[in-house]
């Protein structure tokens, strides 16, 4: 990709991300030493690690930034657990997501993909792979974050980098959720804010929360907590300054101050949307299809509808997509092909897009015998 910015006209969600076989696995493939040594040590203890993908190589993410996302990059997180905590002797566990921001360029979204299957690979194939996409995050992957991530704009082929304090750029961020708040970032406009949400715009030294007539709880509270770890991140240098909608006086000028626009652009509560993390749900009918290289050539087939859809209905010799309407679900059998493996995502991704399915739903990949809570309970 030549130039700094990235085209906008590329859609991760809407794209095929898993790209094996592609110019971009080659590529991924020939740049990649025998074994990747972002992988040494990890996954041998409870924890998690987080990379960024950065021109085909994988990057370790400062743990002081966990929970901070760039819309421009991908990300793989790998979470270790123990299996049964209450057992000293409990065997590991883990969970790999690849996390693709809404402007992610394809080759850095490839990489994701083959990375995680590359940890995944490293790991014994025993890890769960789920398939993140910016704003539409599993509830697990938010749980890490105590259900608080924050959303920058740029990214590694932007040309993002560390700003130091001298030229600090103000930045101004969106807090908004019921139980999930995320944290995004907005441009520094009299028009990014709205009576029924919380902001907070970051000056380096100056810290400004300001808070909607019709904030929620929530909001306020994550509001806080971000301004706070913004204080402590700097020593304690930072000044924060709590403000609420309609209040005068000099703090409130100096925040006006660093917003484009007139203050009659200042959005009500309603035209601010809906604070819920869904609004009515998406009509949807069960779904199972089963993968399948068994004829000679790979098929995609429908198996069951509705209450029509058994677990009992799985076949250990292949591979299965289960759509619960919140998110896919692919099931590996224990005596699937490689070939089935191999191309599993690409049905997922497919899928959704040929039958009408929101294209940032999360996608999942369990393997028989250690089946996820979620997956258990999308046959109920």
């Amino acid at each position: 990709m030549s130039g700094l910015v990235k085209p906008k006209e590329y859609k991760i969600s809407d794209s095929n991300i898993a790209l094996m076989g592609s110019d971009i696995e080659k590529k991924v493939k020939a740049d990649a030493a025998a074994t990747e040594k972002a992988w040494h040590g990890v996954g041998k203890a409870p924890g998690l690690n987080i990379w960024r993908i950065e021109k085909f190589q994988v990057v370790p993410v400062d743990t002081k930034t966990y929970g901070s996302f760039y819309s421009g990059d991908s990300y793989i997180l790998l979470h270790t657990y123990l299996k049964d905590p209450s057992k000293a002797d409990s065997a590991l566990a883990w969970d790999v997501h690849f996390w693709l921001g809404q402007d992610t360029t394809q080759d850095e979204a490839g990489t994701a993909a083959y990375k995680t299957v590359e940890i995944d690979d490293f790991l014994g194939g025993a890890p769960i792979q789920h398939r993140e996409v910016q704003g539409s995050e599993s509830d697990l992957f938010m749980k890490y974050f105590n259900n608080n991530i924050r959303i920058l704009e740029g990214g590694i082929e932007s040309g993002f980098n560390y700003i130091k304090p001298a030229e600090f750029k103000p930045k101004l961020l969106h807090l908004k959720g019921v139980k999930k708040v995320r944290v995004t970032e907005v441009p520094t406009a009299f028009e990014s804010l709205n009576e029924g949400d919380a902001f907070v715009l970051d000056c380096g030294l100056d810290v400004y929360q300001w808070q909607g007539k019709s904030a929620g709880v929530g909001e306020k509270m994550k509001a806080r907590e971000l301004t706070t770890n913004l204080k402590s991140e700097r020593k304690g240098q930072t000044r924060v300054h709590v403000l609420e909608a309609g209040e005068t006086g000099e703090d409130m000028e100096k925040f006006y101050s660093y917003l484009k626009g007139t203050k009659d652009q200042i959005k009500t509560a309603a035209q601010g949307g809906s604070d819920k993390e869904a609004d009515a749900p998406v009509a949807f009918t069960r779904s199972l299809y089963r993968i399948s290289d068994a004829s000679g050539k790979m098929e995609f087939t429908e198996i069951s509808k509705g209450n029509a859809v058994k677990k009992n209905q799985l076949d250990k010799m292949d591979v299965f997509l289960l759509d619960s309407g919140k998110q896919l679900f692919i099931w590996v059998g224990s005596g699937s092909t490689k070939e089935e493996k191999h191309h599993a995502m690409n049905y997922a991704v497919n899928y959704l897009q040929q039958f009408g399915r929101p294209t940032s739903t999360p996608i999942t990949r369990v393997l028989e015998g250690q089946e996820s809570k979620d997956f258990e309970e999308a046959f109920r």
